[in-house]
């Protein structure tokens, strides 16, 4: 039975390879293409030949001059400014990830300015939102109807939106300044032929900083390597450690926000509210309620903790303080309040921040009201909003509460004494509270300066987030490279996954049209002045896997990998979309990401597909030239649309030279879409849970059923090949053993016979 053993090894070898492959790994999507490209390097290799890069001017201010209305970073009369609500519209041609961006922006504006943005509802002069080719935008307003505002491909980043809206309303690059010399030095002989124009200053005659230093860290400024020659930086800072300052994306720095708030004469904010570090020693109008049996005190450490407070960390001397609820005496159940100064709501969502330290006990808790003053209860009523408890901590803690009030109001914060021994209290600090929409979700990374030292590059240096969940229900997960990838390391990388989760059969399938967001928090003790670092993933649920005919974002249970959490539960982890340029290390110092030797990552999943459809009913006639610097001249019509946030239809006249963002004849069968990418009609074929369309036309069918069937079908081929094989290779060695065998015995034989 020797001869049987090689079919049998070939078997074996067979149903290992086919019934024992090993798990994939999760396939991780880089939206930058592993390059963080600065809005120069995106318009430069679309071969755009903008004025200083982005700027568009029209046909009155000729190329690489400017007219009298410049004014250094700002232009000069009232004029050229817009109203404090500029109207606005979002063309379909934006990219949905783009669109919620933007929005994002605008909410950056209210919080830190007072200028408003509005859905356009027929005024003469409006932002057209729209994606050309690259990022740019006129500066100023033009006053010739509509103008336009292009957010391209790679261009959808805060900060790049930001930088092209501050053009609109009026600003210059900050590197243009006729005092820039005596901060920067322009390396002449480093820079591309033919774009030395780009980095000219101009005089004092023509150009005012209002009064506001010089800044390294303005959004409008160039970064050191702005059209470059070579791999050598064009401008260099006179101060060194501005070098990696320069060219920051993240938000407004305080001067970028000084100006435009001196030039549209602002006094406040919009949606900001209020602000206490609890440094001075009115507490920010706070007062002590009469209506508890104890106090809170104003105190910069206590000997169970905090030993510092959140603002300064106790880096500087003579200041540090937080209000601090003794819990180690008096009576189980004793309480102390704290109440805001009176505030006046204009939206009906407010976000609540504060930071919390409990040295106290785990029975200790701490409830945060509102206290709401109507007609009805001029003295006013309380209502809770949340309960906060647990365990004691060694360290501050950042809480969001939302408030949803719509009358005028106090935050109440009561500190009540649990029945368990206490050792020290209840802290809070650094209080901020705004017209915003809290976060999700928020994931606090401890002891981050070691894992910044210890951690290699790679997947070996790579953190996963605990699970979310979305207000859809879908399940997600964030990764982080604190060390980067092995390609691009010294950055921190963050990707966006979905994972299984207990609602994955109720879901719609491929997700669609949610928008994550993950922003790295600047831990600054004033909302204004964070610089926070955000990115925006959105699921498009007809974005196809680069390896497979696959839908990236379809369930993971499809198309994930196995993975497990830390106390060994099993899931699936879907791909993940995100960047490896997500933030240097050295930007990553510049500010208060880290404090405490923490970092805090706030996220959200929101549905954003009421943004599909968002042009306006009427739109006025205009012509495009999107790859050059030459004028738009539109015409704006007077009819009023119905007023809505989404506006949804197209408009009446097309423009002479134009892209459109549909096919006039649809080539795609079975029901499938048209739609122009880069000029070029492409077919959107439509499918369900277990069944999709595919190829150029729509014209093939392919289904979960038939992969099964044609994998299973494969396999039993090659295994009857294979046994085909075996079993003809036996039958041969077979008939030559028995050969053999007749031949020796015949040969015995005869030597038998010759004796």
């Amino acid at each position: 039975m020797g001869w049987f053993s090689v079919p049998m090894l070939l078997t074996w070898l067979l149903l290992q390879v086919v019934w024992s492959k090993p798990a994939p790994e999760t396939t991780e999507l880089d939206v930058d293409g592993g390059i963080d490209q600065d809005i120069f390097d995106i318009n430069e290799a679309l071969g755009l030949d903008l004025f200083e890069g982005d700027i568009k001017l029209d046909g009155v201010i000729h190329t690489y001059f400017l007219s009298p209305m410049q004014e250094r970073n700002s232009i000069i009369g009232d004029k050229y400014r817009w109203p404090h609500v500029i109207p606005y519209v979002l063309d379909d041609s934006l990219e949905m990830n783009a669109k919620g961006l933007i929005l994002k922006a605008f909410e950056r504006y209210r919080l830190k300015t007072c200028i408003d943005f509005k859905p356009w509802e027929g005024e003469k002069n409006y932002i057209s939102v729209f994606k050309g080719s690259g990022c740019w935008s006129s500066v100023g307003n033009r006053q010739e109807g509509m103008q336009q505002l292009s957010i391209g491909a790679n261009c959808d980043r805060i900060g790049t939106i930001q930088h092209e809206f501050l053009h609109a309303l009026g600003f210059w690059h900050e590197q243009s300044r006729s005092d820039r010399d005596d901060y920067v030095s322009i390396m002449w002989d480093r820079i591309q032929t033919g774009k030395d124009h780009n980095f000219n200053k101009y005089d004092d005659k023509t150009s005012d900083s209002l009064n506001v230093p010089y800044d390294y860290t303005s959004v409008m400024h160039y970064s050191q390597n702005a059209f470059r020659n070579g791999t050598e930086p064009t401008i260099v800072t006179n101060i060194p450690d501005f070098m990696d300052v320069i060219g920051q994306r993240m938000d407004f720095s305080d001067y970028d926000l000084q100006k435009l708030n001196r030039l549209y004469n602002c006094s406040s904010s919009l949606s900001f509210m209020d602000t206490c570090s609890f440094e001075l020693e009115n507490i920010c109008g706070m007062i002590q309620s009469s209506d508890d049996n104890s106090e809170w005190q104003r105190l910069s450490q206590v000997p169970a903790g905090p030993n510092t407070d959140h603002t300064n960390m106790g880096e500087c001397k003579g200041s540090g303080y937080f209000m601090h609820f003794n819990t180690s005496t008096g009576a189980a159940g004793s309480t102390a309040i704290l109440e805001s100064r009176i505030l006046y709501p204009k939206r009906d969502f407010q976000c609540l921040q504060f930071y919390f330290y409990n040295s106290g006990h785990e029975s200790d808790q701490l409830y945060v009201w509102v206290r709401e003053y109507t007609s009805a209860h001029p003295n006013g009523t309380l209502r809770l909003i949340e309960e906060i408890k647990g365990s004691p901590a060694s360290y501050w803690q950042l809480h969001h509460v939302s408030l949803n009030v719509t009358s005028k109001f106090r935050v109440v914060f009561q500190g009540t004494r649990g029945s368990g021994l206490s050792m020290g209290g209840l802290s809070i600090d650094d209080i901020n509270l705004s017209e915003t929409q809290c976060p999700h979700h928020v994931w606090h990374i401890r002891n981050f300066a070691h894992l910044l030292n210890t951690s290699p590059a790679g997947t070996e240096g790579r953190i996963y987030s605990p699970p979310f969940y979305s207000s859809k229900g879908y399940a997600f997960q964030v990764s982080l490279y604190v060390n980067g990838t092995t390609d691009n390391p010294f950055n921190l990388a963050m990707y966006l996954h979905l994972i299984s989760g207990a609602n994955d059969d109720q879901l719609q399938w491929p997700c669609a049209w949610q928008q994550g967001t993950v922003i790295l928090l600047d831990q600054h003790p004033d909302i204004r002045q964070q610089m926070s670092n955000q990115r925006s993933i959105t699921t498009d649920p007809l974005k196809l896997s680069d390896s497979s005919s696959t839908y990236f974002w379809d369930r993971p249970d499809k198309v994930g990998s196995p993975a497990s959490f830390p106390n060994g539960t099993t899931f699936m982890r879907g791909p993940g979309s995100g960047t490896t340029a997500f933030l240097t290390h050295q930007r990553l110092r510049s500010r208060n990401f880290i404090k405490e030797d923490g970092v805090y990552i706030l996220l959200t999943m929101e549905d954003i597909s009421h943004l599909l459809s968002t042009q306006p009913s009427i739109s006025p006639t205009f012509v495009v030239n999107t790859s050059s610097a030459n004028t738009i001249k539109p015409t704006s019509t007077t009819t009023r649309p119905s007023t809505t946030t989404t506006p949804s239809v197209t408009p009446t006249e097309k423009p002479e030279i134009e892209v459109p963002n549909f096919c006039p004849d649809n080539p795609c069968e079975n029901n499938g879409i048209c739609v122009i990418v880069d000029t070029a009609p492409v077919c959107r074929c439509p499918a369900g849970d277990n069944w999709w369309y595919m190829g150029a036309k729509c014209e093939r069918k392919g289904s979960t059923r038939e992969n099964t069937i044609i994998a299973v079908s494969s396999t039993i081929s090659v295994f009857v090949v294979m046994l085909i094989v075996t079993i003809t290779t036996a039958v041969c060695l077979k008939k030559k053993y028995s050969r053999r065998k007749e031949n020796g015995e015949s040969l015995t034989l005869e030597n038998k016979t010759s004796f």
